[in-house]
């Protein structure tokens, strides 16, 4: 049976003109100090998710620099900066959400924050914590941050991995392989570090995270907009992120408490 080719969200065609991107002229340095001092709180509390924010700010490097190039020479990329949009005024609308057709990517991320007891601007929140001057000096630069940041949980539900301990990892490993973050990269090695005994199946996981993430459509390209309407399926098969894996979650001590309490 012949696989049908992705549709990568960056190889549609280049509109004209195109978005003007100089290069960044933030301080881009990797600040090992912060990242190792985020990463032992984050160790001791894994649902500390502002030190996530930290570490990730720390080692990012020219990273965020090259992601935000690529997305601005991409298609949706240049209407999203043209247009202004802002993914979180769309997420946050769980009524749309929900209105949306049985089985559709929009309905399944309402379903998965309403099981999560989550909301759209809980990671807004969690990032919101002290930010190096100049992190993003300029509003099309900014813009793409919050789209990143406030696309993760589609994320989740598009891999099928939840928010549990392995979940998060698996996630992150995906992640990693798509952006090629440092910081990000950093915590996914300290989660397969730390995944042993009883857990070590979270190792698997985490390679399969990374496998799948070389080989999907780059995500950070994608109308999430239009796509939420789409069927889940559909949307799977269009961005060549592969079936959800089956796997035993593994939530922190807080995680479970929380959701023994609704």
């Amino acid at each position: 049976m012949t696989e049908t080719a992705v549709n990568r969200p960056d190889e549609a065609a280049s509109p004209s003109p195109m978005i003007s991107a100089p290069p960044s002229s933030r301080d881009q340095r990797i600040r090992l100090g912060d990242a190792w001092r985020a990463m032992k709180q984050l160790l001791a509390d894994p649902d500390d998710t502002e030190k996530v924010f930290v570490i990730i700010q720390a080692l990012s490097g020219k990273s965020g620099e090259r992601q935000f190039q690529r997305f601005a020479a991409s298609a949706v990329g240049h209407q999203v900066l043209t247009e202004r949009r802002d993914l979180i005024a769309t997420l946050s609308d769980r009524e749309a959400l929900r209105a949306m057709p049985a089985g559709s990517f929009g309905r399944a991320y309402a379903d998965f924050m309403d099981q999560e007891q989550i909301s759209a601007d809980g990671l807004v929140d969690a990032s919101e914590g002290p930010r190096p001057e100049g992190l993003f000096q300029d509003e099309n630069r900014d813009r793409f941050g919050r789209r990143m940041r406030d696309s993760h949980d589609l994320w989740h539900v598009l891999t099928g991995y939840s928010r549990d301990l392995v979940g998060e990892a698996s996630l992150l490993a995906f992640t990693f392989a798509q952006t090629r973050n440092p910081g990000i990269g950093f915590i996914v090695l300290m989660a397969y570090l730390r995944s042993k005994g009883e857990i070590a199946f979270g190792r698997q996981m985490i390679r399969e995270g990374y496998r799948r993430g070389r080989r999907a459509g780059w995500l950070p390209a994608s109308d999430w907009e239009a796509l939420l309407p789409q069927p889940l399926a559909s949307v799977r098969r269009t961005l060549g992120v592969g079936d959800p894996p089956e796997y035993t979650q593994l939530r922190s001590e807080a995680g479970e408490a929380a959701l023994a309490v609704h």
